[in-house]
């Protein structure tokens, strides 16, 4: 017999769409509006809700992320817990837009990123889909990335998809950056189809950043807010030349990387290295936030320009909102207009979130919901799983 859902029958549908990324900030929430699907799907932003994760859960997580620290027991334990805040948020956000909860048809969800291994065709994202369905009484999806693995994908990046969608333009080449724990790119060529998509992640976004601000401030802060201490120090012109040897950034598109490579062990030798430098505090931040830009625009010179004329770098994520950031990316990529998101309808930190509601919404109707020319998949896949409520 066929696999049918009664919802795909729906044109228009309220969705939330559930983000929690690599920086292990928190769980955001986006209620949207779908009409249709395929590359027609029309999206309109409902409302927007945020939660950070608390200090002794964003600890547990990040011990649960590493090798060396994490333990079985507690990695099942955290899996529903998650479950039980992302039922809560998701309730939360639809109050918040105004949206009656017996309006949402689903909720499409993320998870958490634990493990990221494309090398060995292996990922884990937690937030056990079962106990969030019966928690919402909604219908779920979530664990988009292992079906882009299985065929030969890196599983990530996945936001292309709803890049192409809802970004495209007949006659403007576009480049769509996030920048959240890690930074990633999808490249929109004027009129392109969805082969022609090309999107990776280019290294280091914000993750660096918030761990040498945590760690220079002892906790108190958590993230360099507007740019401020990166504007305050002198980039270590040296020291960012030795960084820009790591060999990630040498690699070919497509590619993807997480916090294996460059999370709070790699942010702790680096934070090392500083100290025997002998490098202020400000300039440490001055000289990673260097980083990220360095190599979102470096990624973009080597695999990009010159393949496809790009007019445009469309900035979202946390590090959007990082003054410091944009200017250098202006700096760096004169040649581009850049902007937020936000001029185009999607707040920067929603647009993920936002991209997971459509990504749920395609499994829903059976559509594939990667782009190969992304991920590496030998072919279209469609991802996520659904969970119905008893």
């Amino acid at each position: 017999m066929a696999w049918y859902l009664p919802l795909a029958e729906k044109h228009v549908k309220v969705a939330v769409g559930l983000m929690s990324g690599t920086s292990l900030d928190g769980v955001d929430a986006a209620v949207v509006r779908l009409r249709g699907a395929g590359l027609k799907t029309s999206v309109e932003l409902l409302g927007f809700f945020s939660v950070p994760y608390d200090a002794s859960l964003r600890a547990r997580l990040l011990a649960a992320s590493d090798p060396e620290t994490s333990r079985v027991d507690e990695i099942a334990v955290l899996s529903v817990r998650l479950a039980v805040m992302y039922a809560d948020v998701a309730k939360e956000a639809a109050q918040a837009a105004g949206v009656p909860w017996s309006a949402v048809d689903f909720i499409s969800s993320h998870g958490q990123t634990i493990h990221h291994l494309p090398e060995a065709g292996a990922t884990l994202q937690i937030g056990e889909l079962a106990v969030l369905a019966e928690q919402a009484q909604k219908v779920v999806v979530g664990d988009f990335r292992p079906h882009d693995l299985a065929v030969g994908g890196q599983g990530a990046p996945l936001v292309p998809y709803a890049d192409f969608v809802l970004f495209r333009d007949a006659t403007r080449g576009r480049v769509l950056l996030n920048i959240g724990g890690i930074a990633n790119v999808t490249v929109v060529g004027a009129g392109a189809r969805p082969e022609d998509v090309l999107a990776f992640d280019t290294g280091p976004g914000n993750m660096i950043i918030d761990a040498f601000v945590q760690l220079g401030t002892d906790g108190t802060a958590t993230y360099d807010r507007d740019g401020a201490f990166a504007r305050a120090g002198t980039v270590d012109a040296a020291w960012l030349r030795a960084l820009l040897e790591h060999p990630y950034y040498r690699l070919p598109p497509p590619k993807s990387t997480g916090r294996e490579q460059f999370g709070r062990r790699y942010a702790e030798m680096l934070w090392a290295e500083g100290d025997r430098r002998g490098v202020s505090f400000e300039d440490r931040v001055a000289t990673v936030t260097a980083l990220t830009v360095e190599t979102i625009a470096g990624a973009l010179r080597t695999h990009v320009f010159g393949q496809t004329r790009v007019d445009e770098l469309i900035v979202s994520g946390g590090g959007a909102r990082n003054g410091a950031l944009l200017e250098g990316l202006r700096a760096a990529l004169p040649e581009l207009a850049v902007d937020r998101s936000d001029r185009y309808g999607i707040p920067a930190e929603a647009k993920e979130a936002v991209a997971f509601a459509l990504l749920g919404n395609e499994a829903i109707h059976r559509m594939p919901n990667q782009l190969p020319s992304a991920t590496g998949a030998r072919k279209r896949a469609v991802m996520g799983k659904v969970v119905l409520p008893s």
